[in-house]
């Protein structure tokens, strides 16, 4: 039986439940409704004193409001994701793969930060002040005038953050803390409530700048709540596929900036180095372009990006044949798949296909579809691409090329890597000073695949 104040919280959803089950009835998880006390009963909130002594004041829609100030830290790609700099009192939340980098990204951050004459404090809930001295140590950060501390409990992360004036703080990492004011232990879903509550609260009327590091479950979302990413100004996603020295912070969320900006950075023995021509990095120039290799012209946040895409098909060796793809979503690929069987004559159901994206990037663009067919169809009827050819286009299920958001500056970019032609739309035809072809219909393209007829 049910303690009174007592509720059932579901540790992935965040679903509070007035009785435990074995599966939760919102994300059907099981084993996942714990119990926890709630601090207050429902509609207890009191008055705040503010609201006794003046009433709501509204301003008009039209009226002057200045640009937030930014407070530049120094690494170019972070301060790019976020909009051009932090911006004090923003809370920004970074989640991230075990291992991946984060702690390294925001020492970094933090450190580059000081040395520009910024008040930085770096607080850590996993590690020891020594283990974080001496990562900064090995990336040559050691003389950053970076304040550290090993503290998981809010009150104290609170109070001592009232005491000293900062404009930057880093907490390593919001599953770590916990509240006296609760019974739920760390990590629990009242718990980070709890503790991404106050830390809002303290940046706004501080002025100070946090970022948070979050944990992620594994199906690669925010572990906790998923009030926490409404209650912060800003959600950052740090991404890396094993085996790759790259790493792409992403924003999904930014009050202050443009969302789906990305920053490229490369991991290193000195910590994490910048990239600033991620398009060079992604692509291979040596030699000539193998059959099934197609380069993708494709726009992340603000920046052209150009990245290869690699494709094979082979007979298959079973009665099932295999689907695998890196780096481009699976459902994309079948529906590509099925365009090119049923709509240009390809036979495709009965071999293994392969598709990956080099470099350990992950396009989610539309526009990469006629790149991920001409790749499929290069390596189906063994004919490579021009080396200097880049692709890019959305396809319809009917088998038409559509047209795509900012071809000028694709074509700009891939012009500024050398490539001299691009395959796409009908409405590029001609356009540029690069040699464009487009194509109204998937059937042209794979047509002009088959015949190599390019000139």
């Amino acid at each position: 039986m049910a303690r009174d104040g007592a509720v059932y919280a579901c540790q992935s959803c965040g679903a509070v439940q007035t009785k435990w089950a074995g599966q939760c009835p919102a994300c059907a998880g099981w084993n996942t409704l714990v119990e926890e006390l709630q601090a207050r009963p429902p509609g207890a909130m009191a008055p705040s004193k503010t609201s006794k002594m003046r009433g709501l004041a509204f301003e008009g829609l039209a009226d002057q409001t200045p640009a937030p100030p930014r407070i530049a830290t120094g690494v170019d790609e972070f301060d790019r994701v976020c909009g051009g700099g932090v911006v004090p009192g923003s809370a920004i939340l970074l989640g991230g793969d075990p291992g991946v980098g984060k702690s390294t990204l925001l020492l970094q951050v933090a450190a580059q930060a000081a040395l520009r004459g910024a008040r930085c404090a770096y607080i850590s809930g996993e590690e020891a002040v020594e283990q974080v001295r001496a990562r900064a140590q090995r990336m040559g950060l050691g003389d950053a005038p970076v304040k550290l501390a090993a503290e998981t409990a809010l009150r104290a992360i609170s109070d001592g953050l009232k005491r000293e004036a900062f404009d930057l703080v880093v907490i390593d990492s919001i599953q770590t803390l916990w509240s006296d004011a609760h019974e739920a232990g760390p990590g629990s879903v009242t718990q980070v409530r709890a503790a991404a509550g106050e830390l809002v609260r303290l940046a706004k009327s501080r002025g100070v700048a946090i970022v948070l590091v979050g944990h992620v479950t594994k199906e690669g979302t925010i572990a906790g709540p998923r009030v926490i990413e409404h209650m912060v100004d800003a959600v950052l996603s740090f991404e890396g596929e094993r085996g790759y020295p790259f790493r792409i912070l992403r924003g999904a969320k930014n009050r202050f900036g443009a969302t789906d900006e990305i920053g490229v950075f490369e991991m290193g023995d000195a910590g994490l180095a910048e990239v600033k021509n991620p398009s060079a990095l992604f692509l291979n120039t040596s030699g000539e372009r193998a059959a099934g290799a197609a380069v993708f012209a494709g726009i992340e946040g603000s920046r052209p990006v150009l990245v290869e895409f690699q494709a094979l098909v082979a007979p298959s060796a079973y009665g099932t044949p295999r689907r695998a793809v890196v780096g481009w979503d699976s459902g994309r690929l079948a529906m590509v798949l099925a365009v090119l069987e049923a709509r240009c004559g390809l036979s495709l159901g009965d071999r293994d296909v392969y598709l990956n994206v080099a470099g350990g990037l992950r396009i989610t663009e539309p526009a990469a579809d006629l790149a991920a067919a001409a790749a499929l169809a290069s390596s189906a009827l063994d004919q490579a691409l021009p080396q200097d050819c880049v692709v890019f286009g959305e396809i319809s299920l009917s088998g038409e090329v559509r047209s795509v958001s900012r071809m000028e500056s694709r074509l700009k970019e891939a012009a500024k890597l050398g490539f001299r032609r691009a395959l796409g739309p009908a409405e590029m035809d001609g356009a540029g000073a690069m040699a464009t072809t487009g194509a109204a219909r998937l059937t042209d393209v794979v047509r002009r695949i088959g015949d190599a007829s390019w000139d």
